[in-house]
């Protein structure tokens, strides 16, 4: 079994990573891919497809085909994964033949969701497909002693999910799931400026804005940002100013509900284990964990120590690469 290739995929609903353990991180692209509908010939995928959201001519399309960490398009997402692990083969040199696969899934993944990201990856030519919790995958990339008897904490603030893990003894002992993350994000931004300033942004430039100037609910110095669109009253291009302030209150609601989830999941725990939260802290990855203040005002908000990952985007996809170690006890998961 060990002498195919084994590899580690994060189908992550904004990014799609892909681990190897010798090589480290082979790929990592937005998980969006452009197709010719006359034709359903694959334009591009990753990086390329992004770019063209929001700017292609009726006969292709730019599609996300992953939605709250889930397949919403099965046939695209498939195809999507083919062309990755031929981008793959590139890298390692030589064809990928029969790969053991381990993908990551949300933690409150259903069954049936979780067949269709085993059939997706079975149908790119994988020998065997293992799949390993999210909130496990990302604290063990996190470094974080997760086989140990000692409760570590994890959240995971992705693309279309917020996981809430707390993990002892290499399994998740209370975990909350819910679907929200940089997406929505997003989207309160596009809503924010149609609705106050009557201008049409696209989910690029919403994601650049939340970059810039997107803060937690924290003091900070007002900082602005000069943001182009389209003028609904008139149709024609116009350029607003946006200033952090403002940013800060259109995802004020988004973040109280992360910060709700965190602490049901810590009420959820068991009292041996809170102790260990004291002194040990919680730990975030995830893309939505980059936002501008996101661990200090958690630490205030829950009076326990809060820190970043060491790479908060790719924690996910290294610890689900790190996990090809325990092949044997995924099996076993897996039966």
């Amino acid at each position: 079994m060990f002498s195919t290739t084994a590899i580690g995929i994060d189908l992550g609903t904004a990014n799609t990573l892909v681990y190897t353990k010798n090589k480290g991180i082979l790929f990592n692209e937005p998980s969006v891919i452009a197709v010719n509908t006359t034709t359903n010939e694959i334009i591009a995928i990753g990086t390329e497809a992004k770019a063209m959201i929001g700017k292609t001519p009726a006969n292709i399309q730019a599609i996300r085909p992953l939605r709250d960490g889930v397949i919403a398009d099965f046939d695209m997402t498939t195809e999507m994964i083919k062309v990755i692990m031929q981008k793959v083969a590139k890298v390692i040199g030589g064809s990928l033949r029969k790969p053991s696969v381990i993908v990551c899934t949300p933690s409150g993944a259903t069954s049936v969701e979780r067949l269709a990201i085993r059939d997706a990856v079975k149908h790119c030519g994988a020998k065997e497909v293992f799949l390993i919790e999210e909130p496990v995958a990302a604290a063990i990339g996190a470094d974080l002693p997760v086989s140990e008897p000692i409760a570590s904490v994890i959240v995971d603030i992705g693309g279309g999910t917020t996981e809430v893990g707390i993990i002892s003894f290499g399994g998740v002992v209370t975990s909350n799931t819910m679907k929200l993350g940089g997406d929505r994000m997003n989207e309160e931004i596009i809503h924010f400026a149609r609705k106050e300033y009557s201008v049409l942004i696209g989910e690029r430039t919403a994601e650049n804005i939340k970059k810039e100037i997107g803060y937690a609910l924290i003091q900070h110095e007002k900082e602005s940002m000069e943001v182009r669109g389209r003028d609904i009253v008139t149709g024609l291009p116009k350029t607003i100013i946006l200033n952090s302030m403002e940013i800060q209150g259109c995802l004020k609601e988004s973040l109280l509900s992360i910060l709700e989830v965190i602490r049901r999941t810590l009420e959820s725990c068991p009292p041996e284990l809170s102790g260990d939260i004291v002194d040990r802290g919680i730990v975030l990855s995830g893309g939505g964990s980059l936002l501008k203040g996101m661990p200090e005002w958690l630490t205030n908000e829950l009076l326990v120590p809060v820190t970043l990952a060491p790479s908060p985007l790719e924690s996910v996809a290294i610890g689900t690469g790190r996990s090809l170690d325990t092949l044997n006890l995924l099996q076993k998961l897996n039966s």
